[in-house]
């Protein structure tokens, strides 16, 4: 099992769960952040400290976003497992799902 970011954080990418992330497992793509699910240990620490609650445990994903999870999975098809995120850096991809939505959150962006 392992965490998810669905919807809410693309566009966004607010990185408060990646300063509580313990094992550095929270990659960033070009629109959104990205949950290794082998990497997770299912701490559950980025959950609380996401502003637009974007997080969740894979078991309670929201249906609308069920294809978050695939998405979160399918990003790290390509890079594999880099051994941590500061070393991977900002991947200048992401997944087609995310790539193709049109701008998100501009609430979000516009209050902060």
């Amino acid at each position: 099992m392992t965490y998810v970011i669905a919807q809410p954080c693309v566009d966004v990418k607010d990185r408060a769960c990646v300063d509580e992330c313990p094992v550095d497992c929270i990659y960033e793509g070009a629109r959104t952040l990205y949950i290794h699910p082998e990497e997770c240990v299912d701490c559950g620490a980025c959950e609380p400290v996401c502003p637009t609650e974007a997080i969740f445990y894979e078991d309670d994903l929201p249906e609308e976003w069920s294809d978050y999870f695939r998405a979160n999975v399918d990003f790290f098809a390509g890079l594999g497992s880099p051994g941590g995120a500061q070393r991977a850096g900002v991947q200048d991809f992401d997944d087609p799902m995310i790539a193709a939505l049109p701008p998100q959150n501009q609430d979000y962006l516009n209050s902060h």
